[in-house]
């Protein structure tokens, strides 16, 4: 019999939470201080040789040399500053919300696959999930704020034949946003996409969780058979509406440019870094006394599952890269053009590379780092701070242009979202049992070993 566990969400811990978002608006204070002292200028000779480099690539795509085509045009919108604010928004926003869905999308695939072995640990990605409803709030009540900067398409001089904003190939793409309505109008299309998934994500969320909640308390294995068959579903839901959300919400940003992988490599990016997400909060967990159901090789287990998609969010970045580069297609490659040779996206551009594919493969290469919980103390932090990176470039150049910038603006904006993120979490953690005693597979669960 597994004794009750109940984690104590402590005042001190709620204070360094505190003292975390604290420092994080005083450095977004800070830095758009600074930006709007320095008028979005800085750096201004190096941002013109980048814009003279995009600006000869694109020359040379015919599709450009259209009077139709006018993507190349400058994108009117906010100061400078105000759009660096409403990026960093909208970058955190959907970082955040897909390490809220991998909590729910983890435990589906526990279930999924009958795996006994993560029986202990199932609770954590259970409260990360609890970020889904204030994801969904906050992702559409951002949207309004910032489609205007954010998503060029939103414009309606676009679809306009006489203004000078005229854009042949989004009117072409119109259909995918606007649809049933005219191009320009409403979104509706894109506005239902974003709430359907949102709203079937938490649905789901709601259903396993009751189950699992339920079986703490009369240990009937007919909750287990139906939290397996709501899985079923979820992950089925999840299949189509990940990969529809990072067109919509990432790869719409750069409309002109599409990746067939890149559903894909957004979803792997945000498994690796919810899983990372996972096992930091294992860790601290277990150095606090807790989860004592959970030994090293769970640990070991979660380390592989970090060290395997570490490789595999590679192998798609790679794929990808090489598919577009390669091909020396302009209007496809120019996307990487920008990352690889405009500042600040350039240096990023090579670090993800350390940070996300280098360092985790060489530190948890051997079978004794992933069972030790202060080497995952290292590589955890080292793979979040890498994807977070991941999405700057992913969202920012097509945004700001040549005129993004990472600074205390990017970093105090990061810290807000964290100290919120953790407080939620660690808050709906503090409500439910910290391990199913009554699972089915617990006792599997504590005779694991690898």
């Amino acid at each position: 019999m597994i004794a009750d566990e109940k984690y104590e969400f402590k005042p001190e811990t709620k204070r360094k939470i505190f003292i975390l978002g604290a420092v994080g608006v005083l450095l977004l204070v800070l830095g758009v201080f600074m930006s709007r002292n320095s008028g979005g200028h800085e750096n201004n000779h190096e941002k013109k040789a980048a814009a003279e480099i995009s600006k000869s690539l694109t020359a040379s795509i015919e599709v450009q040399e259209s009077p139709e085509h006018n993507e190349g045009a400058e994108h009117h919108g906010s100061a400078v500053w105000l759009k660096r604010v409403y990026t960093s928004l909208w970058q955190n926003d959907i970082f955040f919300v897909g390490i809220g869905i991998i909590g729910l999308f983890f435990v589906a695939i526990q279930y999924a696959s009958q795996a006994g072995w993560s029986a202990g640990v199932k609770r954590i990605p259970l409260a990360m999930g609890s970020w889904i409803p204030i994801g969904g709030v906050l992702t559409i009540v951002l949207w309004f704020i910032t489609k205007g900067d954010i998503f060029h398409w939103s414009h309606s001089s676009v679809f306009d034949p006489a203004s000078d904003q005229y854009d042949k190939i989004i009117t072409g793409k119109s259909g995918y946003f606007y649809w049933p309505l005219a191009a320009g109008s409403f979104p509706i299309f894109f506005f239902l996409r974003m709430v359907a998934f949102f709203g079937l994500w938490y649905i789901f969320f709601v259903w396993i969780k009751k189950e699992m909640l339920a079986e703490d308390l009369d240990g009937a294995t007919e909750h287990w058979y139906s939290a397996r068959k709501f899985s079923a579903i979820f992950l089925v839901i999840f299949a189509l509406s990940s990969s529809i959300a990072a067109w919509d919400w990432v790869m719409s940003i750069d409309t002109h440019w599409y990746s067939t992988m890149f559903g894909w490599y957004l979803f792997a990016g945000w498994w690796v870094t919810g899983l990372s997400v996972i096992t930091l909060i294992a860790v601290y967990l277990k150095e606090a006394g807790y989860l004592k159901v959970v030994n090293a090789n769970h640990l070991h287990d979660l380390g592989k599952f970090i060290f395997a998609f570490s490789i595999f969010w590679t192998y798609i970045w790679f794929g990808q890269f090489l598919l577009i580069y390669y091909a020396n297609i302009p209007e496809e490659t120019v996307y990487f053009v920008n990352q690889m040779k405009s500042a600040p996206y350039n240096w990023i551009f090579y670090t993800n590379l350390f940070l996300n594919f280098v360092f985790p493969f060489l530190l948890l290469m051997t079978r004794d780092a992933k069972r030790h919980m202060s080497m995952l103390k290292v590589v955890c932090p080292i793979v979040i701070v890498g994807h977070w990176f991941d999405h700057f470039n992913m969202i920012t150049p097509g945004v700001m242009q040549h005129d993004g910038g990472f600074g205390f603006i990017e970093i105090g904006m990061t810290l807000i979202f964290a100290a919120v993120f953790l407080y939620v979490v660690l808050s709906a953690l503090s409500k439910i049992q910290l391990v199913a005693k009554h699972h089915p597979f617990m006792e599997e669960s504590l005779n694991h070993h690898i």
